[in-house]
């Protein structure tokens, strides 16, 4: 049984092209969650594919102190360059803290604390993210392999997991920062985020 339900649809004009905007309900939740798409993702062709969590503060705020804003835009662009692909934006702000807690986590940030530790300190796990969703989004559009878009192994295994074929990674460096090299580096060094460290930080 599928753990989302397929809601509604609609068309997305953007400054790459337009989408369409798939609307998913999580049954558990009953959090909302969208998928991007654009052109004919049902074939057996792979789909290059983003699974991008929510991140209001870089997606919407313009935040330099994450790359998550930068790897929304370049995602959306690549996929509308090659006129076909998919983009999940799924609801698990701050890798599943939500966004309170991640305001929480920015704080002990400020005061020295990497981003890994932040989160343990507040009682939580360095990443909370489940992709059972994801799974299921992506079998409800009908992709049956991905070219995925991510430098975040832990997506990969865990897609191959749950039977989404991962054909290939497509690498996603993108808006490193004074204010956010110490948080990729982070990433790099605590999760294993498949990134190229620098040791210019603010």
């Amino acid at each position: 049984m599928s753990s989302v339900t397929l809601v509604a649809q609609s068309k997305l004009p953007t400054p790459w092209g337009i989408f369409t905007l798939v609307g998913f309900e999580e049954m558990a939740t009953g959090k909302d969650h969208a998928a991007l798409v654009m052109g004919d993702v049902t074939t057996n062709e792979p789909v290059l594919a983003r699974i991008h969590s929510e991140c209001l503060t870089g997606d919407a705020l313009f935040s330099l102190r994450c790359d998550c804003g930068f790897q929304l835009q370049a995602a959306l662009e690549r996929i509308a360059k090659q006129k076909r692909g998919v983009l999940l934006y799924v609801r698990q702000e701050g890798r599943g803290i939500g966004l309170l807690n991640k305001i929480r986590a920015y704080h002990l940030q400020d005061q020295g604390a990497d981003t890994v530790d932040a989160n343990v300190a507040l009682g939580f796990a360095a990443d909370l993210r489940d992709y059972t969703i994801c799974a299921d989004m992506l079998k409800a559009l009908g992709v049956n392999q991905v070219d995925l878009m991510t430098n975040n192994p832990r997506k990969i295994k865990s897609l191959q997991k749950l039977d989404v074929q991962v054909h290939a990674r497509v690498p996603l460096q993108e808006g490193r920062n004074p204010y956010n090299n110490f948080y990729l580096n982070t990433k790099a060094g605590k999760l294993g985020h498949m990134l190229e460290q620098d040791d210019k930080e603010a």
